[in-house]
């Protein structure tokens, strides 16, 4: 693993070469899902490129011999989950609305499966990781440079991403939120291994991902951020120059928030957005209520809303409810907010029991000890961010859960040679 971590690219480039064709898929699905590269070059967009990929993984997984077929508890719920969503579509208050909806879920589905059946060693999980952190890396870095060079000025839509998931501020903030963690774990880690000038660029990952968040004007993103970085520095406040240093810190994004932001925060409650988001909250958790087994169905909220409570609509048109616990409840009953909440416990427990096996095996403090509590940082800022937006068919969720599989499966369930989790790196020369 010496060669991964130390970016050694014509090696590791020689390795991805003789690796299985599924693999080559999932990561290209993967690159062109967030970083679109057929929406910066129109030309290339003759396609829809991440489905072409997503079925390339699928035919490549099955005709692989060397296939290790994953088995995850959060598989079943997982499972469970989308045979509650068909249920409530089926049963929903506007059935052709849920059907057409359906993809929503069902896509992170088979996605899901296709990531924990195909990466499944620390080679491939390191490399298809990569991908994900160079991608997202490109939006906060691009968009870090937009704020700056607008004087880190407030504007309404704060910064917008590529189009897709991200294109939205909000959305582009709870991705950053979810890259912090990482690019912050593998920067330090990665550091005994590179030169000072990688690591400068790796150290400009998570800088870049809070500022683009703090650009963003995304309140949910902004709190999710702040509650991140006590869950990840808590335990070393009491150290006096650390306390410090995090005042200081704390000090200059803070004053890198521009007012109308802050104004922003201090209007909350009052203004007409959370005004509108708390009777969505108030009138969905009444639909829950009234509707406790599976909803009043599938991505039906915004239609019941506007049948049912006209008279507090502040708004020409009903948006979904801003809140992930109000969707999945209002979406599929208690039911299937009862499975939600059980994948986030799964995803949190699958984490810890992947840092509690790296502990045993002697390399606590190593590169996936470490990666594998980030990705709970990184599921708590969805979590938190979720309060105030409705992401639940969105990635975070999903492939938060997948990455914890995969990596649970690379360093516990396949056995690797000893010494590949050696967490004493040389010094590294130039690379």
């Amino acid at each position: 693993m010496e060669d991964f971590y130390a970016l050694r690219v014509k090696k590791m480039f020689s390795w991805f070469k003789r690796e299985h064709f599924s693999f080559w898929m999932i990561c290209a699905y993967l690159f062109v899902e967030y970083v679109r590269p057929q929406s910066i070059i129109p030309a290339l967009d003759i396609l829809p490129w991440a489905m072409v990929f997503i079925l390339l993984s699928l035919i490549g997984l099955l005709t692989d011999p060397r296939r290790k077929w994953a088995s995850d508890p959060a598989n079943k719920w997982m499972l469970s989950f989308f045979v509650v969503i068909v249920l409530s579509s089926f049963l929903a208050y506007r059935p052709d609305v849920s059907y057409a909806k359906l993809n929503s879920f069902y896509t992170w589905l088979i996605i899901y499966f296709l990531i924990i059946n195909i990466v499944y060693t620390k080679e491939r999980f390191f490399v298809f990781l990569a991908v994900f952190i160079i991608a997202t890396f490109k939006i906060s870095f691009g968009l870090s440079l937009v704020w700056a060079k607008r004087g880190f000025s407030f504007t309404t839509w704060g910064l917008q991403g590529p189009p897709g998931f991200f294109q939205n501020s909000g959305e582009l903030a709870i991705q950053m939120a979810v890259f912090f963690p990482i690019a912050f774990t593998v920067a330090k880690h990665l550091k005994p291994y590179v030169s000072k000038k990688i690591f400068f660029v790796l150290a400009l990952m998570p800088v870049t991902a809070a500022l683009t968040i703090l650009g963003s004007s995304s309140r949910g993103g902004q709190i999710a951020l702040a509650a991140q970085l006590v869950i990840m520095f808590w335990r070393r406040l009491f150290n006096p120059k650390i306390l410090i240093g995090a005042v200081l810190a704390g000090a200059i994004l803070f004053a890198l928030i521009p007012p109308e932001q802050k104004e922003r925060f201090s209007s909350t409650g009052n203004d007409r957005t959370s005004q509108q988001r708390l009777l969505y909250w108030q009138h969905g958790m009444q639909m829950m209520r009234e509707h406790p087994g599976l909803g009043v169905g599938y991505f039906n909220f915004a239609p019941y809303y506007a049948d049912h409570f006209q008279g507090d609509m502040l708004y020409e048109f009903v948006e979904l409810p801003h809140n992930i616990f109000i969707q999945v409840g209002t979406d599929t009953g208690f039911t299937g907010l009862f499975i939600f909440l059980c994948l986030i416990y799964r995803t949190a427990k699958t984490n810890i029991a992947t840092a509690r096996y790296s502990k045993a095996s002697g390399n606590q403090g190593d590169l996936y000890y470490d990666l594998a509590k980030s990705l709970n940082v990184s599921l708590w800022g969805f979590v938190v961010a979720g309060q105030f937006v409705t992401v639940t068919y969105y990635p975070f969720m999903w492939i938060n859960l997948a990455l914890t599989v995969a990596l649970h499966r690379s360093v516990v369930d396949v056995k690797l040679p000893a010494g590949q989790l050696s967490s004493g790196p040389p010094r590294a020369a130039n690379t």
